[in-house]
């Protein structure tokens, strides 16, 4: 692997770089559209490709369940499986171990606004007797599966052991997503936990080095939670072991997410790259790249389109309501994505009401060109000295 930064912001964290994997290199800031079960919801790789996207996440528990990871590895690993021959990132299975524990059949997000009652009567979601599908111990998690309750543990080094089978280029250690709603004690005692767990997985990455022909790069998960001290400590922790790069994992507030992430990057080391795991809301994505993140990934924006949200410079729109049902001309007048360059709102509106499949591919294509395509305006922008009136420019318009 190499990292070498281009171009930082100046007065910031921020800076535009390169990240060599053996697939390809990925142009940061970067987003990478997720493909849960490697396909990104209703597109073609090649239409993925199209959008300007380098890279897609695919997601580890997930394939472990079906088709399993053996059957990848025989297939060649997920880039040939899944016909994407630039870089792949696989998770470590860590979120589920949040949606489906304490979140599992509750209405409760990593993110929240602080004024969301889950953070004010935590006990909400302490019921020890509410059905959840992971369970966990000090050692590992166990997972009920949702396809047909057979029951999996999957430890640190399990977790490296499908990363591997799978053929990512980045893949991540083994961590606990605590929920927001956790006291500061449980919070303390997950970190320990998630720190434990990023040494064994360092140490059965590691073990497969000599043996393996493309070798993945091995990210480090940062927790902590909303906790300045303990965000700090973690990223003190983890940036001292001999990871390739670090993810930023947890749960947030959405007032002070910024904060959070800069607590940490003012730790980590400058020389490796950083991903903030579950984050592609226009607003913080560029904040995040002010503050020193490199990658993003999230399911927002496609499952968003999906539901018929669709992403324009001026906020976000629901393309079922009936104004758009005449509207002849495109979601975007200026946008040169594929669906605003062929079809009309009204179109588009037709093919949600009447419920057919299309609607949810030219939405998906829509709303990933103005995410992938935000990120990518923001690195121009760092490169030519201009980052702090791209955003401001961007973001006096957004929501309005």
């Amino acid at each position: 692997m190499s990292f070498k930064i281009e171009k930082k912001i100046k007065n910031s964290l921020g800076r535009a770089g390169l990240l060599e994997t053996a697939h390809g290199v990925i142009r940061t800031p970067a987003f990478s559209p997720v493909g849960t079960k490697a396909t990104v919801k209703s597109l073609t790789p090649e239409a993925v490709q199209s959008l300007g996207s380098k890279v897609v996440l695919a997601n580890t528990y997930h394939l472990y369940l079906q088709p399993g990871s053996d059957l990848i590895k025989k297939a060649g690993g997920l880039h040939n499986f899944m016909n994407w021959h630039g870089p792949i990132i696989t998770d470590s299975g860590g979120f589920q171990v949040f949606s489906l524990g304490v979140a599992y059949g509750k209405d409760l997000s990593k993110v929240v606004k602080i004024t969301d009652p889950s953070l004010m009567i935590p006990e909400r979601f302490d019921d020890d007797n509410a059905p959840r599908l992971a369970k966990i111990g000090q050692d590992g998690v166990s997972f009920k599966s949702h396809l047909d309750g057979s029951v999996h543990y999957i430890t640190p080094e399990k977790s490296v052991e499908i990363q591997h089978d799978l053929g990512a280029d980045i893949i991540f250690a083994f961590d606990e997503c605590t929920s927001p709603s956790e006291d500061l004690k449980y919070q303390e005692e997950a970190l320990e936990r998630t720190h434990s767990w990023a040494k064994r997985s360092l140490e059965e990455h590691l073990k497969r080095r000599n043996t393996e022909q493309k070798f993945p790069l091995l990210f480090g998960i940062v927790q902590g939670g909303r906790d300045e001290r303990l965000r700090k400590k973690s990223a003190e922790f983890i940036g001292g072991l001999d990871f390739d790069g670090f993810g930023i994992g947890g749960s947030f507030a959405k007032e002070d997410m910024s904060s959070a992430v800069k607590w940490v990057n003012e730790v980590l080391p400058e020389e490796k790259p950083r991903h903030l795991l579950g984050i592609g809301e226009p607003e913080d994505i560029l904040e995040g790249i002010e503050n020193g993140v490199d990658l993003f990934d999230c399911v927002a924006p496609t499952r968003n389109a999906r539901n018929g949200t669709l992403y324009t410079k001026k906020g976000k729109i629901n393309i079922t309501n009936t104004g758009y049902r005449e509207k002849f001309s495109p979601i975007e007048e200026d946008c040169l994505c594929y669906t605003c360059r062929h079809y009309s709102s009204a179109y588009v509106c037709h093919l949600f009401k009447s419920k057919e499949m299309l609607a949810g591919t030219l939405a998906t294509i829509h709303n990933l060109y103005f995410i992938i395509n935000l990120v990518a305006g923001a690195r121009e922008a760092i490169l030519a000295d201009n980052f702090f009136e791209f955003k401001e420019g961007f973001l006096a318009k957004w929501g309005k």
